[in-house]
């Protein structure tokens, strides 16, 4: 399973703050989701913010730097990996970087896409479960015009299509049955991916990438299937899927679909041949559309994220007004056709 940017601007704190404990608590932004993501074996979200400690001060828009219970929620929304690499990862420097990752870690979450040293940027990712081994790499344009230190030129992993397939390579070579990109990339709160982005996810998936996850555009674009010669599949045709744009899954932006996200989940089969060989695939593609609802308790903001079709079909949230409902099943239909948009009737009907 995946999901967009999480996001933490400075009106998601103040609402979540407890001044008897002096800590923040936003599980009740994932309280309703946690059900779905739960069922997932590899969870995976964009984390865009620096987690980097209060001493170099919370804020939000345009150098965020978020609290580090966030991590916690995170961990109990059920989300296992967090994509470091955005236009945002440099947003309190290095320093902020480091402690990013030093915190991800110690909270047992696992992050990709940034690095502390040469030995870490060469660190492969392959989470295990259910006996498939499923590699993860991330990528970003850049960083929002903030340099990468000199002294660190690994720490933050660029969109780099020769490194890309190297470390492709190198995942496969350590056992990797199956291979998911995150890419940062394309053009904000447009509704279609641009030519650049598709280019780039084909070259990705030709380099040996089974899934390819998209962020940035704050707002949701369009999954497809990819085909690319494999003269070691059945037919002679490998089959990668690519998502351009997964949304926000939690932010403070609203209207123009940029409070609207998406839960995408497949399934990972691994077949082994007697003679010991053994392929993974991909199949039973599956969106589940998000809303933020943003409300209002006293004088602070509060955010509830909304499966879209749990919610229309039970109709039974008290905080939920009938225009609220309308609004909810207009989200619905709409993002679920633009997410259908590129794919054929029966990858769509998936």
């Amino acid at each position: 399973m995946a999901v967009g940017d999480i996001m933490s601007h400075a009106p998601q704190l103040p609402g979540y703050y407890d001044a008897a404990t002096k800590r923040y608590d936003f599980t009740p932004w994932f309280r309703l989701v946690k059900p779905i993501l739960k069922q997932g074996d590899w969870v995976v979200g964009n984390l865009e913010t620096p987690l980097a400690g209060a001493d170099l001060i919370y804020s939000g828009y345009p150098r965020f730097n978020a609290p580090n219970e966030l991590a916690d929620a995170l961990k109990d929304a059920g989300f296992g990996i967090l994509t470091t690499a955005n236009n945002h990862t440099l947003d309190r420097g290095y320093a902020g970087l480091s402690r990013t990752l030093a915190l991800l870690r110690k909270k047992g979450l696992v992050p990709v896409g940034t690095s502390v040293s040469k030995y870490d940027s060469q660190r492969l990712t392959i989470v295990e479960k259910n006996g498939i081994r499923l590699g993860f790499l991330a990528y970003t344009y850049g960083t929002n015009g903030i340099p990468i230190p000199k002294s660190h030129p690994y720490a933050v992993n660029l969109i780099d299509l020769p490194k890309i397939t190297d470390d492709i390579r190198r995942l496969r070579t350590a056992g990797a049955d199956a291979v998911v990109v995150s890419l940062h990339f394309g053009t904000e709160y447009q509704l279609m991916p641009n030519d650049s982005q598709k280019t780039i996810a084909r070259s990705v998936i030709a380099a040996g990438a089974d899934i390819v996850l998209g962020s940035h555009p704050h707002v949701v674009q369009p999954y497809e299937t990819v085909e690319v010669p494999d003269p070691s599949a059945p037919d002679g045709v490998r089959r990668g899927f690519v998502i351009y744009s997964m949304g926000n899954f939690v932010s403070n932006q609203h209207g123009n679909w940029k409070d609207v996200g998406v839960i995408v989940s497949l399934k990972l089969t691994k077949t082994t041949a007697p003679d010991g060989s053994s392929r993974t695939v991909w199949s039973d593609v599956r969106t589940s559309p998000t809303w933020v609802r943003i409300g209002q308790q006293g004088k602070n903001n509060t955010y509830t994220i909304y499966p879209l079709a749990q919610t229309l079909a039970a109709r039974d949230d008290p905080d939920l007004t009938a225009a609220d409902y309308k609004r909810m099943a207009g989200y619905l239909q709409g993002v679920t056709e633009r997410l259908q948009s590129l794919a054929p009737p029966q990858a769509a009907a998936g």
